[in-house]
C-alpha cells in the first residue's frame, strides 16, 4: 500500500469491523465527499448497536433489527459494499490486500481496522462451565436471556458498567442477583466517590445483594454452579454466572501485520497506525499524544469520534479536535451521564439532592475550573459541564451548587488569561 499524494488517487478503502467505529468511519467518508470504492466487512448478520444488549435486548423489549446502526437500505444508498457474516483472516500492508477467511482477497489503498474486542475472561478455575456467560454480542445476550427466569440465582462478577446494567436488568426480571466486585464502591475513578457510592447502594435498594470480594473458583454442584468467593468459608451456589470484568482488545490482525501494539493498536492523533496505509478506530486503539500512550476509551461516542477523525485523515481534511470524554449508563430506571475525567478533580460540588427518584449532579473542579461532571437524570447539566470543560471557563462553586442557577449563564464567563497573555 504505497501512500497516495492526492485524495482522487485514493480509490479503494476497506473497513474491517461493523461496530459504531467502523460504521461511523464509512458514514463520515461519504458525507465528506469520498466517492471511491468503500467496503465494510463485518462478522455479524449486520452492524448493530451494543449498549442495548444488557438492557432492552436482554429483556426482549427490542430484537436485533431494532439495534441496527443503519437501516438495511442505507448501505446501498451510500454505495457501501457490506460483506456481512464475513471474517478477515489477514491484512497485508505491503501488498495492499485484505484476505477473507473464505480465501477471497480484496484490494485496498487504505485499510481501517475497527476490530473491537472480546469479553475478558480471567484465569478462574472452572470458568469453562457452560453456565458461565459473557455479554459482548447478540448471541451472548440471547444465550444469557434463556437463563434469566424469575427466581433464578444469578452471580454477576464485576460491578462496572456492563456488570451493573446486567444486574439491574436481571433483578427487574425477577432473578435473585448477587453482584460481586473487589472494589467498593466501583467506578469511583470515573464518577467520583459520592456518585459511585450512591449508584452502588442503589443495587441494595433494588434487591441486589452486593459483595466486596473476588471469585476464586467455580465448581460443579448438585444444585447448580458453586462459586467460591474470597473471605468466605463455603461456596455459594448459582444457576448462572455473568462475567463483566472488562474487554480484551482484538489486536490479532494488527499484530500479525506487524503494526505497533501496546495494550491496544497504537495510533496517532489522526488514527493512523505505525503503517501509514492502515488506520484503526474504536475500542482496541490507544492514541499517542505528545509521546505518551493514552488509555483505551472503550465508549460509544469515543468510537464515533474515532471514525470521524479517521475519515478526515483519509480525506486530507482537518482532524476534529477532541472534546471532553463522555459516556452514559442506565440501571434500575435511572440514566447516568459522565463527562470529563473525575480522577483529575481536587474538589467536588454537588447540585441537587442525591435521593431516590430525584436528579442531581456532581461537578469535579481543578484550579477553579470544571474538569468533570456526573449526573443522574440531568443531561442538561452534563451538556453545560462539557462546554465549560472544552472552553476552559472559570467556575463559581456556589453558582454550580445552586439548582436555581441557569448553567448556560455560567458559560458566558470568559476564560481567565494565562500569565503569558497578560500585557
Amino acid at each position: 500500500m504505497e501512500l497516495r499524494r492526492t485524495d482522487c488517487e485514493l480509490r479503494r478503502i476497506v473497513i474491517v469491523g461493523g461496530g459504531v467505529a467502523g460504521v461511523s468511519t464509512a458514514a463520515a467518508l461519504r458525507s465528506g465527499g469520498y466517492d471511491g470504492e468503500l467496503t465494510l466487512v463485518d462478522a455479524g448478520e449486520f452492524p448493530y448497536d451494543r449498549p442495548p444488549l444488557s438492557k432492552d435486548f436482554l429483556t426482549g423489549v427490542k430484537d436485533l433489527t431494532d439495534l441496527a446502526l443503519q437501516p438495511p437500505d442505507w448501505y446501498d444508498a451510500q454505495s457501501i459494499r457490506l460483506l456481512a457474516k464475513t471474517m478477515v483472516a489477514a491484512i497485508q500492508p505491503s501488498s495492499g490486500t485484505v484476505e477473507l477467511a473464505g480465501g477471497k482477497v480484496l484490494q485496498a489503498d487504505r485499510v481501517v481496522l475497527a476490530t473491537g474486542g472480546g469479553a475478558a475472561r480471567p484465569p478462574i478455575p472452572g470458568l469453562d462451565d457452560h453456565r458461565v456467560h459473557v455479554l459482548r454480542t447478540a448471541e451472548d445476550a440471547e444465550r444469557l436471556r434463556s437463563a434469566l427466569v424469575p427466581g433464578a440465582r444469578l452471580l454477576v462478577v464485576g460491578a462496572g458498567l456492563i456488570g451493573a446494567e446486567t444486574a439491574a436488568t436481571a433483578a427487574g426480571l425477577g432473578c435473585d442477583v448477587v453482584l460481586v466486585d473487589p472494589v467498593s464502591p466501583p467506578l469511583t475513578a470515573a464518577v467520583g466517590p459520592l456518585m459511585a457510592s450512591w449508584l452502588h447502594e442503589m443495587h441494595t435498594r433494588r434487591g441486589v445483594t452486593t459483595v466486596q470480594a473476588t471469585v476464586e473458583a467455580f465448581s460443579a454442584h448438585s444444585h447448580g454452579l458453586a462459586a467460591q468467593l474470597s473471605g468466605e468459608d463455603a461456596p455459594r451456589v448459582f444457576d448462572a454466572v455473568v462475567l463483566g470484568v472488562g474487554m480484551t482488545p482484538s489486536t490479532g490482525l494488527a499484530e500479525a501485520a506487524g503494526l505497533e501494539c501496546d495494550g491496544g493498536i497504537v495510533v496517532d492523533a489522526g488514527q493512523t497506525t505505525s503503517h501509514p496505509a492502515v488506520l484503526a478506530v474504536g475500542d482496541p486503539t490507544r492514541r499517542r499524544v505528545n509521546g505518551l500512550l493514552m488509555r483505551r476509551a472503550e465508549h460509544w461516542e469515543a468510537a464515533q469520534y474515532d471514525g470521524k477523525r479517521a475519515a478526515a485523515t483519509l480525506l486530507g481534511a482537518t482532524v476534529p479536535r477532541p472534546a471532553a470524554f463522555w459516556f452514559w449508563t442506565d440501571r434500575h430506571g435511572v440514566h447516568v451521564e459522565v463527562v470529563g475525567e473525575m480522577a483529575k478533580a481536587t474538589s467536588a460540588v454537588v447540585r441537587g439532592e442525591p435521593a431516590e427518584g430525584g436528579r442531581f449532579s456532581v461537578f469535579g473542579l481543578l484550579d477553579g475550573r470544571v474538569v468533570a461532571a456526573a449526573a443522574v437524570d440531568d443531561s442538561a447539566a452534563v451538556r453545560a459541564a462539557r462546554r465549560m470543560i472544552d472552553r476552559g471557563v472559570p467556575a463559581d462553586a456556589g453558582a454550580l451548587a445552586d439548582p436555581a442557577t441557569d448553567l448556560r449563564a455560567l458559560l458566558r464567563r470568559r476564560p481567565e488569561p494565562t500569565a503569558a497573555a497578560v500585557p
